[in-house]
């Protein structure tokens, strides 16, 4: 019978010592290129490790989780189609949790970490509660959080900053001639809800417009509850010329309310969104929406992980990432540009920047 692969047949295929693929394999402490080339040449190779051995050697598991509110909302699994390539190449396996925005489950999930069923964990909760914090300073395993947490919070933090995006948002309406605007968002006791219902304010401000409630209704983070909120305004204001929306659900919603109430978009009222998720370009109309970087969030999420697992007692780091307005036939009808991704003027310049990014 043929002999399986070794450690020796792994080290020649990648070019390394026999003394690194002993490293990779037992999940000690290994510089990333090499674990990449390692674990390359294994799966060539067919090598199939024993994950219990290894585990009980290592106290490694080699598992990451990924805890999200929502694993049907497309910003989430942008965020997922980044952060799982990232940890596969360093060998790590992924396990999801959806938690419906439950702050008791994403508690739960954190308490978990005591059972050491994987190494470390990428959470993006909607709320931040006292007992996230009490329970985040108590974790038994490295964490990332994707989202916005008090300031001296000591966690690896990858912020999104929508207060920027909503401005693009506003200021591109106010260039296209539309005075009535209207704001339709998350609930307010959210981290984005919060964010962006006071980055509106704002943004108004600056331009010289006043703000009236009237225009702002307040729904949830979901395509149907979207268009209940949509057609609850336009009952209320029916000259409304705008809309925009916390994000591209909402958005899709109010799609659907204004074609159903006769409503031309983008000549009677432009709708913006934001995430910019895939559904953004394929609605019809295409839809406007400013980019927060899911997909750079959790690619930036997944390597401040693998780092802390490799280097424990660094400090913290903040990872903010500035948001790029799209624009689309939902605002600048069928002559929009096919790609017009807007650099926000004053933003974070990217990885590590200064910490002014709101999270949402």
């Amino acid at each position: 019978m043929a002999q399986g692969p070794t450690i020796n047949t792994i080290a020649e295929r990648a070019g390394v010592s026999i003394a690194s693929v002993s490293r990779v394999l037992n999940g000690l402490p290994t510089r990333q290129e090499t674990v990449r080339k390692v674990m390359a040449a294994a799966d060539e190779l067919g090598y199939v490790r024993n994950a219990v051995a290894r585990s009980l050697k290592s106290r490694r598991t080699h598992q990451v989780a990924f805890a999200m509110a929502d694993v049907g909302n497309p910003a989430y699994l942008a965020m997922l189609r980044e952060i799982q390539p990232v940890l596969k190449a360093a060998g790590y396996r992924l396990v999801l949790h959806s938690t419906d925005a439950v702050a008791a489950d994403e508690i739960e999930v954190l308490h978990s970490l005591g059972e050491r069923y994987v190494d470390g964990l990428i959470m993006s909760p909607l709320r931040v509660t006292e007992a996230h914090l009490e329970t985040l300073s108590a974790a038994r395993a490295p964490v990332v959080i994707i989202g916005s947490v008090p300031e001296g919070t000591r966690v690896d933090n990858v912020r999104a900053d929508s207060r920027t995006g909503v401005k693009l948002a506003i200021d591109h309406l106010y260039e296209l001639g539309r005075r009535r605007i209207g704001m339709i968002n998350g609930p307010l006791d959210t981290v984005p809800g919060a964010s962006r219902g006071a980055a509106y304010r704002e943004a108004l401000e600056e331009l010289g417009l006043p703000y009236d409630e009237d225009l702002v209704q307040i729904g949830d983070f979901y395509r149907a509850e979207g268009g209940r909120a949509v057609a609850a305004l336009l009952e209320r204001v029916p000259d409304v010329d705008a809309l925009m929306c916390a994000n591209d659900l909402i958005a899709l919603g109010a799609l659907d309310v204004l074609r159903a109430a006769g409503r031309r978009v983008p000549e009677d009222v432009a709708v913006v969104g934001m995430d910019d998720t895939d559904l953004a370009a394929a609605s019809w109309p295409s839809l406007t929406s400013v980019s927060l970087g899911s997909a750079e969030r959790g690619k930036a999420a997944a390597e401040l992980l693998l780092d802390r697992l490799q280097n424990g007692d660094r400090e913290p780091r903040l990872v903010t990432v500035p948001p790029r307005l799209s624009v689309r036939a939902s605002t600048a009808g069928e002559q929009a540009p096919r790609t017009a991704p807007t650099a926000p003027s004053g933003a974070p310049a990217g990885r590590d920047a200064a910490g002014k990014g709101d999270g949402a």
